[in-house]
């Protein structure tokens, strides 16, 4: 069912975006986050996230939905997200060559998804006044939504792969602790 899906989804596009590391070198300076520490952040924040909406998913696995639980998941997944977007902000430039491709990438990242999240609010606020069809139709809407997520999240990483020509930062991904714990 996609319910099932959608609540398993935060946990693999976490694992997308740190697949794809491996070795190369680092640099440090005191104006940016090291490789290492931007990874960690990076990790951090998506563990989070992932935890937080997982958590928020568990009501939409029973059968019967209710208004409420649909609105109180919703807005749990609206909080996690919003404070996964501001950790992403927060995040800065990496002191990496490719630091200000790495940073666009992760406020491009931070944007879509606030935006994905105010959609998720719309569609679940305009499904709820319509009985179980509205139901149905905001769970799947919360799927959707999620599914979206996701390919934003490989596609940054993506992005990252491709400005890390050196790569520093797939060394900082391997050598961060949050992301080790993450991808093991």
């Amino acid at each position: 069912m996609k319910l099932a899906l959608a609540s398993l989804a935060p946990l693999a596009l976490a694992v997308v975006l740190v697949a794809g590391c491996g070795g190369g070198g680092s640099s440090s300076s005191s104006s940016s986050p090291s490789p290492k520490d931007w990874a960690d952040g990076l990790c951090s924040a998506i563990t989070t996230w992932s935890t937080s909406v997982q958590q928020a998913g568990q009501k939409l696995k029973g059968g019967n939905l209710s208004k409420d639980d649909l609105k109180t998941t919703t807005t749990q997944i609206k909080d996690a997200t919003a404070t996964f977007a501001d950790d992403l902000k927060g995040l800065g430039k990496p002191d990496t060559d490719a630091g200000q491709k790495a940073k666009d990438a992760i406020d491009e990242l931070s944007t879509q998804v606030s935006d994905d999240v105010d959609k998720l609010q719309k569609t679940v606020n305009d499904a709820v006044g319509s009985g179980a069809k509205g139901a149905v139709a905001a769970a799947s809407g919360i799927a959707t939504t999620l599914s979206t997520m996701s390919t934003q999240i490989a596609a940054a990483s993506t992005k990252l792969q491709q400005a890390d020509a050196k790569g520093e930062l797939e060394q900082g991904f391997k050598d961060a602790p949050a992301c080790k714990k993450l991808s093991g």
